[in-house]
């Protein structure tokens, strides 16, 4: 799932590549999920002839600042992405596109030509992305709503401190609310606070100081490395949790250490054990909570913390698959969020399998019912040479 690096490598690469072009060709499909509030043919007549003047971007939201507005807006969803035919944008996902290939894509959503003959298109497989066409995108939803950027608005360590010690609820769902922090996305939340050795059930205002200022720098250096690689995960470090975050229970390791798999805040969560430890009352709490219920979340959790996408809760009539117990309380939705779980693979399915799908703890040996026939029994250390990676 594009977070914060993923985009701002859009961003420099439209930047790098785009910019003072005029718009010649414009091809905008009809969608309705996607292309928000406008027709294709209204979007196309908005913005034909007009002259790319920046890119920018809060959080994981991109827009073009065209020499007179309305603006072009992308909100990148689960899958949404960038392409620039012959510019490799970010090698997070496959981003150069090759002569054989279709182009644009079947599943470009905005399309435009410019006057050199650069072609650029925003796609998007699993149609959970926006495209809007704003006046002034910054004054209105969901940018409007969004916290300081993580990279370009940081918070002071006071600031940062002050913050959590009035947050009752637990860390990772406070890091992945986007009116919190914008840009903070599941595996960057993961990530500084593995760097950070901060369990993610932490509560938020039982940090101490030097926890603070563990955080505030872990998320300052794993957001600048991974910017300044062009979020090219094969040039993450190799101490980083990211590399083995995605890998089975019980194959997991980084630096020799066991990765476990919990939900925290709705989201697939990893973290070492052996060195992100609950403590204070929290410890207290988890100690008397059999471990098949580590991963529920708390009621202040649900009161209090927007989820960052609605991936964990069901649609309304469907069942919960594979989890027992209550059902979780309905959470509200925010604007700026994305729709599923970016622990799910973003390139292959279709959109009912996109939208069925929920969050699900892993490692603790549960698994989706499955239906049958009614005759049938159930039989802050950033900079070590990175390794190699898939990306």
């Amino acid at each position: 799932m594009p977070e914060l690096p993923e985009v701002e490598a859009a961003r420099r690469a439209i930047e790098e590549n785009c910019l003072g072009k005029k718009i010649k060709r414009v091809i905008i499909a009809d969608d309705t999920k996607v292309i928000d509030g406008i027709s294709p043919s209204d979007f196309q007549n908005s913005i034909l002839g007009k002259t790319i003047v920046s890119a920018r971007r809060k959080g994981k939201n991109l827009w073009l600042e065209l020499d007179s507005p309305p603006f072009p807006s992308f909100q990148f969803g689960m899958a949404g992405a960038i392409y620039i035919k012959g510019v490799a944008v970010t090698k997070y996902k496959r981003s150069a596109v090759k002569d054989s290939e279709e182009w644009p894509s079947k599943y470009s959503k905005f399309f435009v030509e410019l006057d050199d003959g650069l072609e650029l298109s925003f796609t998007d497989k699993r149609r959970f992305a926006k495209v809007r066409l704003l006046a002034n995108p910054t004054s209105v939803r969901p940018i409007s709503e969004l916290g300081p950027d993580a990279l370009l608005e940081p918070m002071t360590v006071e600031e940062f401190a002050e913050s959590f010690a009035k947050k009752k609820i637990t860390i990772k769902p406070l890091l992945l609310d986007q009116g919190f922090i914008s840009g903070i996305g599941n595996w960057i939340a993961d990530e500084v606070l593995y760097q950070a050795r901060i369990h993610p059930l932490q509560t938020a205002s039982s940090l101490s100081k030097e926890q603070c200022e563990a955080l505030h720098t872990s998320i300052k250096e794993v957001i600048e490395k991974a910017v300044e690689v062009d979020a090219d995960s094969s040039q993450f470090p190799s101490n980083w949790i990211f590399h083995d975050r995605e890998k089975k229970p019980g194959k997991a390791f980084v630096d020799g250490k066991k990765i476990d798999f919990i939900t925290a805040g709705g989201r697939t969560t990893a973290y070492v054990p052996e060195l992100q430890k609950l403590s204070g009352k929290d410890a207290e709490k988890a100690a008397k909570v059999r471990p098949g219920k580590r991963c529920v979340k708390s009621k202040e959790d649900e009161q209090e913390s927007e989820k960052e996408d609605e991936s964990a809760k069901p649609k309304k009539g469907q069942k919960p698959r594979g989890v027992r117990g209550k059902k979780p309380a309905p959470k509200k939705k925010t604007e700026d969020s994305d729709e599923e779980d970016d622990d799910a693979d973003a390139d292959g399915g279709d959109d009912s399998e996109a939208e069925e799908k929920i969050v699900k703890t892993r490692g603790r040996g549960t698994k989706p019912a499955l239906k049958r026939k009614p005759e049938e029994k159930p039989t802050s250390q950033v900079g070590k040479k990175p390794k190699g990676r898939k990306s």
